[in-house]
């Protein structure tokens, strides 16, 4: 099914794996640092807590291991330190990513950014890219009182957009973010990040693209 994108007001971006191919970062940050402190997690692990917030991440792992010695807060910082390390020694956009901002922006469509990941790490990952300026409103749901799948994070979003949310479009790679979404009443597209397992309930979304120039391509094919 084609998307009629004249029939939206905005389109919403998740962040992680879908401007910027940063999910294999958040594993590599994630098992320096529990290895750090006498984890045995792997990367394969951390599928479990995909789309969630970092807080919510570190709660979770740290009620299955009971880490002794460190707090899930000084362990959460020393992720997002890490995090900010290896996105600037390795960020670059996902494949069609400017392209599809530069689309948008020159159609005067409303472009928010609504992310699990936290503000300093919007502020990274937009100066990398340098894209900040396609944004009319970014939003972290550190922010919220809960994360993705809640829908609060699209919802702020959207009401700082002066949009109403079935005229709302989101991009996500994950299935927490695709639930965000839906439960926001917005329309969402699946672009899977690819480093993911295969997860057969992505198809809970709307639309769905291999690559953001898919999705673009489907925008512009009149």
């Amino acid at each position: 099914m084609k998307i009629d994108i004249s029939s939206f007001d905005a389109v919403i971006f998740d962040m992680d794996g879908v401007l910027i191919d940063s999910e294999p970062l958040w594993k590599i940050a994630m098992e320096e640092v529990f290895h750090a402190i006498g984890s045995e997690l792997t990367r394969e692990d951390f599928q479990k807590t995909v789309g969630l917030r970092l807080d919510e991440v570190v709660v979770f792992w740290h009620q299955h291991e009971g880490w002794k010695n460190v707090t899930p807060r000084e362990v959460e910082m020393e992720i997002v330190d890490k995090m900010k390390q290896l996105l600037r020694e390795n960020g670059e956009p996902l494949v069609g990513v400017l392209d599809t901002l530069s689309y948008l922006k020159s159609i005067n469509m409303k472009i928010g950014l609504a992310t699990s990941s936290y503000t300093v790490l919007i502020d990274t990952v937009l100066e990398i890219l340098g894209i900040k300026s396609y944004f009319d409103f970014t939003h972290s749901a550190e922010l919220e009182s809960h994360g993705k799948p809640h829908p609060a994070v699209y919802l702020t979003v959207a009401k700082q957009l002066n949009c109403e949310p079935i005229k709302c479009l989101v991009i996500e790679d994950s299935l927490n973010g695709i639930i965000s979404g839906k439960a926001a009443r917005m329309k969402v597209v699946c672009i899977p990040e690819k480093t993911h397992f295969p997860e057969p309930k992505l198809m809970l979304a709307d639309f769905h693209f291999k690559t953001m120039s898919d999705f673009l391509v489907d925008l512009t094919d009149n």
